[in-house]
């Protein structure tokens, strides 16, 4: 039996060496590539089930991306010690890959068809995941799954106004913005960023630059599949099984369907219907058609639904392009009316309720010492944040009862594009040393969410009186598009974002723009699609902004009272362990006599956070005293602890929990300016004087002065004592 062969390919992507091998590991999958990029190590699987998932109206698609904490040599957190439910970065990147690839695979498959992406080794320099989304790209093409892709991926950064393809660490921390752009030859399929507040033509421009790379790796992972091809190491594509409506249920009902329906929308259009009258009119029209045909086609009522759905949605889709109406009555670029609130809640910290039409959300944020930041166990160098954003959906907000589980792919992925477009604006821990949580709960949900979110998010920020360095606001916006005809359309709803091509997410100050999404619904859009629609979300943003700015101009001045107040020192490192004492014994006692928080860094900055001011006072002086140092020439209020003939010690510094303060000795010819013969005509024990550090003696000990601390005694009138005159000569 011959050795099968290996086929490992190279290609350069910002400078460096990116390889994809296929025929050495997981022989069994459907395509198995392993990717290495630099250091980084990416093993990506593709395979698809070989019957069909019945009773589902969707097609079946799971990416898995699995870290790996042996990846960066670490060990789980924990007391099991192994890699537990994916991280908020797994799952992100996975839904990352699972966007530009979904729209890429035939109508109607319903065979399961799972990527999975397990990271072995992490260059910090060479993103993981962007490494996974080349090799889940090559893993399909390169299998029997009807994929008609491939795609391509990379991170576009502006570094010194210049754009960078897949930034090392060290450019990524100068870069203006994180930009993912993923997309076939001929279009760019999804685009994902973070930025601080960078212009539309700076972000198109970096899209355009990114999609030229994204073309290079699209023709690699061909050339990539033809040579698999030739060594036996690829497969043929199958022609899979498509759930299809019977032409003959379509033929009888798309005519009818299309007359009543035309009529029914038009009616929506003409009353400006909400979503639960409209919804609640449309589906009597649609009972009454299905009523209609069931004698004559018994046992297909899934069949003829669907032939009913896919005509509303032409017909909706006609009033757009053709007429330039929605089906609530508004024009393209139109926005939904807006209502908002700040200050709502009377115990929190700070709350925004923010309404565009029928889509509701309260934010509520949450200040914390700085020892409550998240602490983060995965693959990236970063081990805690201290800015959180959090998004719940419940079920009623749409008017459904389902049970209340833990947050899914999509609350994490929708609160991490609120968390991104909020994050460069929030001040940083040097001027504002709080940890802030921020928690979405939709109320009602008709389109957008997300955006609603970064708008209530940064309505009650501002209401916190956190000093945020500029207002975001976000928009979504929607593409309905057949052949030439293009509509772009302004915050779209629930049914737009359903029957349309787009969903572009847009949130940015009035300067530019701080987070971007874009997922596409049809094989990719063209550049000029995307300038007009970043064009309108910018009218439509600064449009949001000016409502929030009529209800609160400005972060308020005070924080809440229930807020707590952090006041912060530094002290010297080496006297971290004086301030905490053996055991944490001090730093416990602080606590327990003042009710503060202390966090203590290891470069000597101190937090304390407290609701009573004076609480955090009274600890920072406790803590001052602690690592007070006597100064050479500072004049100083101490307690006389002892009294000897030759001089009184004195406390300069006081002692806290029974540690001793500092002290140092009066000599008794610096106890006044006249000559004093005993310390007790002075000074007495537990007297409360003013003295000056006059310096160290050969044994380190401090040597205090009251005389040179105290201004100079008037001098005294002295006795007036006759000279004697010389002697007198004989008389």
């Amino acid at each position: 039996m011959s050795e099968k062969p290996i086929l490992i390919k190279e290609i350069e992507i910002g400078g460096r060496c990116l390889k994809l091998e296929t025929g050495r590991v997981a022989g069994q999958a459907g395509g198995a590539v392993l990717v290495r990029y630099g250091d980084t190590v990416v093993l990506v699987t593709a395979t698809m089930s070989k019957t069909v998932r019945e009773g589902i109206d969707f097609f079946p698609l799971t990416v898995d991306y699995e870290e790996r904490l042996y990846a960066v040599g670490k060990i789980p957190g924990g007391f099991i010690k192994r890699e537990g439910r994916p991280s908020e970065k797994a799952i992100l990147s996975g839904r990352l890959i699972d966007r530009p690839i979904r729209p890429l695979f035939p109508k109607g498959c319903r065979n399961e068809v799972q990527v999975v992406a397990t990271i072995l080794s992490v260059d910090q320099d060479n993103a993981p995941e962007i490494a996974a989304m080349i090799g889940a790209s090559a893993a399909l093409h390169i299998s029997e799954i009807p994929f008609q892709g491939p795609i391509g991926g990379v991170i576009v950064g502006l570094v010194d106004g210049e754009y960078v393809i897949n930034p090392t660490l060290a450019q990524a921390e100068k870069s203006l913005m994180h930009l993912v752009v993923a997309g076939t030859r001929d279009a760019v399929m999804m685009v994902e960023a973070g930025a601080k507040e960078v212009p539309e033509d700076q972000i198109l421009g970096g899209i355009t630059f990114g999609h030229e790379k994204v073309k290079e790796i699209v023709e690699f992972i061909e050339n990539f599949r033809e040579e698999a091809l030739a060594l036996g190491l690829a497969k043929e594509k199958i022609t899979p099984v498509l759930a299809q409506v019977d032409p003959q249920v379509e033929e009888a009902v798309s005519g009818p369907a299309a007359e009543e329906l035309t009529a029914a929308v038009r009616q929506c259009i003409e009353r400006r219907l909400d979503k639960q009258a409209r919804e609640a009119f449309l589906d009597e029209v649609k009972a009454k058609l299905v009523e209609s045909f069931r004698e004559t086609f018994p046992e297909q009522e899934q069949s003829i639904l669907a032939v009913i759905e896919a005509v509303e949605k032409k017909i909706v889709r006609r009033f757009i392009l053709e007429e330039g109406v929605r089906i609530d009555g508004r024009a393209l670029d139109e926005i939904r009316p807006i209502s908002v609130e700040a200050g709502i809640l009377p115990r929190t910290h700070g709350s925004g309720l923010f309404t565009r039409g029928q889509t509701q959300v309260l934010s509520v944020v949450t200040l914390g010492a700085i020892s409550d930041e998240q602490i983060l166990d995965d693959l990236g160098i970063e081990e805690a944040k201290r800015f959180m954003h959090h998004y719940n959906f419940p079920p009623y907000s749409t008017g459904e009862t389902r049970p209340m589980r833990s947050p899914g792919r999509r609350e994490i992925g929708h609160g991490a594009l609120a968390e991104r477009a909020l994050e460069p604006v929030i001040p940083g821990e040097d001027t504002f040393p709080y940890t802030i949580r921020l928690v979405s709960e939709v109320l009602s949900s008709n389109g957008s969410t997300s955006m609603g979110s970064v708008c209530g998010s940064c309505v009650a920020l501002m209401d916190a009186g956190i000093p945020i360095k500029a207002p975001v606001a976000g928009v979504a916006m929607g593409l309905v598009k057949e052949e030439d005809r293009v509509a772009i359309l302004t915050d779209i709803q629930g049914i737009e974002d359903h029957l349309g091509d787009m969903d572009f997410k847009v949130a940015g100050t009035a300067r530019g723009i701080t987070a971007l999404q874009m997922d596409i619904k049809i094989p990719g859009i063209s550049a000029d699609i995307l300038e007009k629609a970043l064009a309108q979300a910018r009218e439509g943003r600064l449009y949001i902004l000016n409502k929030i700015l009529e209800v609160i101009p400005a972060p308020r001045p005070e924080l809440s009272p229930y807020a707590p107040r952090i006041i912060h020192t530094v002290i010297d490192p080496d006297k971290i362990r004086e301030v905490i004492g053996p055991g944490g014994k001090v730093i416990k006692k602080i606590i327990d006599e003042t009710g503060v928080e202390i966090d203590i860094e290891d470069d000597g900055r101190v937090y304390i956070a407290a609701v009573d001011p004076a609480a955090a006072k009274r600890a920072l002086e406790i803590i001052e005293n602690i690592t007070k140092d006597v100064v050479v020439g500072e004049i100083y209020t101490g307690k006389v602890t002892r009294v000897t003939d030759f001089g009184a010690f004195v406390e300069v510094v006081p002692g806290v929990f029974g540690m001793p303060g500092k002290e140092g000795l009066v000599h008794i010819s610096h106890l006044a300016h006249h000559r004093v013969n005993r310390v007790e005509d002075v000074v007495k024990e537990g007297d409360t004087i003013v003295v000056k550090a006059i310096g160290f003696d050969n044994q380190g000990r401090l040597k205090l002065s009251r005389k040179e601390a105290l201004p100079p005694e008037p001098r005294e009138a002295a006795p007036h004592h006759r000279r004697p005159k010389g002697r007198q000569g004989r008389h």
